[in-house]
């Protein structure tokens, strides 16, 4: 700590904050799930545009996977669980999983 000259108080040396760690919230391809059913997932519960979801959801047909978004730990989990339970509850297999975000994916 330091001395402040003028007023004889203690500085103390702000402390950095790290950020939390993100996770992807990914959608996985099936050979089941209609595409406008992923589209509208996208759109409801990830605030995405119609093009938005258009293209993450062909994304997810041609390459196995796709970002659905990044978040905080709990606010991923939450968003797996709740796409999860629609898909089921309206009889369809898309599977939504996360996983962490390395450094060098977020900087």
């Amino acid at each position: 700590m330091e001395t402040d000259e003028k007023t004889s108080t203690l500085v103390k040396p702000k402390a950095k904050t790290k950020r939390p760690p993100l996770y992807k919230v990914l959608l996985l391809n099936d050979d089941f799930t209609p595409m406008d059913f992923v589209v509208l997932v996208l759109k409801r519960f990830f605030s995405k545009s119609q093009v938005e979801a258009e293209k993450i959801m062909l994304e997810v047909h041609n390459k196995g996977a796709g970002v659905a978004g990044v978040f905080p730990f709990e606010v991923a989990e939450t968003k797996v669980f709740i796409v999860n339970e629609f898909s089921r509850r309206n009889e369809h297999p898309l599977k939504c999983i996360m996983e962490k975000e390395t450094e060098t994916e977020g900087s």
